[in-house]
C-alpha cells in the first residue's frame, strides 16, 4: 500500500520504477518483488498541506551518471515554505541517493501548505522544466520578480540558458520561462514536436491544458474559466481572456482535478498512438 504517491519515473533494462510518497519516502517497485524498503539519501521535505516530496526524473544521461532529480516542498525559518529541487546519485542497487545536490529553490518562499507544483520533465536538448505553482499568493503568478505560479527552464547542471526569455532584464528571473501559471499539476514533452505541454488546476473550475512558450503569459489570475470556492468571482479576473494573455488549448468547465500526464509513441496498442494520457 502506497500512502500519498506523487510521481514515479521508469527505470531502464525492466528494473522497475521509482515512486515518491509526499510524506517524504522514496521507493523502487519491480515486478514479482514488490516495494523496496525507503531509499536513502532522500532531503528533508516540508510534509504539509500540499507540500511533501513531490517528483522524480531521471537524468537524459541517467545509464551513465545514475542521477535522479527530485523536486520537494522545504521551509525556511519564518515557516513559509516553496518548492526546491536537486539530484542525486542512485547506487548500482538502487537503495541510496548519495551527494544530494540543491540547484533550485522557489524564491520567494511563500506557501503556507499550497500550490506547490514541481512536475520535473527534461526536453530533447536537455533542458530541465520545473513547473511551480503560485502558493495560492494569485497576483504572484504576475510578477517577474518571483518565481510562484511559472515554468522555469534549467540546464541538466542547474544553470539558467542563456537564451531563456526574460535573461538580461532587472525587473526579471532569468529561470522564467513562461509565466501566469496557477497551480501545475502535469507536464509532458510532445515526442513528436518536442513542445511541453502542461495542466494545471483551475480554482472551481477552469482547469487547463497549455503548451507554455517561451516569455508567453498564460493568464492567472487575471483570464481564468473558473471562479473562487466561495462562489464569488476572481478579484483579478477580467474575464476568459485577458489582453496580452495566451488561451488554453483546452478548458474543463467543471474541475476534474487533472494529475499527471503522458503522451504515448510505444507500439504496443496502435490505437492509442498520438493520445495524451490525463490523470
Amino acid at each position: 500500500r502506497l500512502a500519498h504517491p506523487w510521481g514515479l519515473a521508469f527505470l531502464p533494462d525492466d528494473q522497475g520504477m521509482l515512486i515518491t510518497l509526499r510524506g517524504g519516502e522514496l521507493k523502487r517497485w519491480q515486478p514479482g518483488k514488490g516495494l523496496s524498503a525507503p531509499i536513502s539519501g532522500v532531503p528533508q521535505v516540508w510534509a504539509n498541506g500540499q507540500g511533501g516530496l513531490l517528483d522524480v526524473a531521471l537524468a537524459p544521461d541517467f545509464a551513465q551518471s545514475r542521477r535522479v532529480w527530485l523536486s520537494y516542498a522545504e521551509s525556511d525559518a519564518s515557516g513559509k515554505a516553496g518548492t526546491a529541487v536537486g539530484y542525486g546519485r542512485l547506487s548500482e542497487d538502487a537503495t541510496q541517493l548519495s551527494n544530494f545536490t540543491v540547484v533550485f529553490r522557489q524564491q520567494p518562499k511563500l506557501s503556507v501548505g499550497n500550490h506547490f507544483g514541481g512536475r520535473l520533465v527534461f526536453d530533447g536538448k536537455g533542458y530541465l522544466f520545473i513547473g511551480l505553482g503560485e502558493n495560492n499568493q494569485r497576483a504572484t503568478a504576475q510578477e517577474l520578480s518571483k518565481l510562484q505560479g511559472k515554468v522555469v527552464r534549467l540546464t541538466e547542471s542547474g544553470d539558467v540558458p542563456p537564451d531563456n526569455p526574460f535573461v538580461g532584464r532587472a525587473d526579471a528571473r532569468p529561470e522564467i520561462w513562461a509565466y501566469g501559471i496557477r497551480n501545475p499539476q502535469g507536464m509532458a514533452m510532445n515526442p513528436w514536436s518536442d513542445a511541453l505541454w502542461l495542466n494545471e488546476h483551475g480554482p472551481r473550475g477552469g482547469d487547463e491544458i497549455n503548451i507554455p512558450q517561451a516569455g508567453k503569459n498564460y493568464g492567472w489570475p487575471l483570464a481564468t474559466h473558473g471562479i473562487n470556492y466561495s462562489g464569488l468571482p476572481i478579484p483579478e479576473a477580467k474575464g476568459k481572456t485577458a489582453p496580452g494573455t495566451e488561451p488554453p488549448l483546452y478548458v474543463w468547465p467543471v474541475s476534474p482535478g487533472v494529475s499527471g500526464m503522458a503522451f504515448y509513441a510505444a507500439q504496443t496498442f496502435p490505437q492509442w498512438q498520438h493520445k495524451l494520457f490525463i490523470g
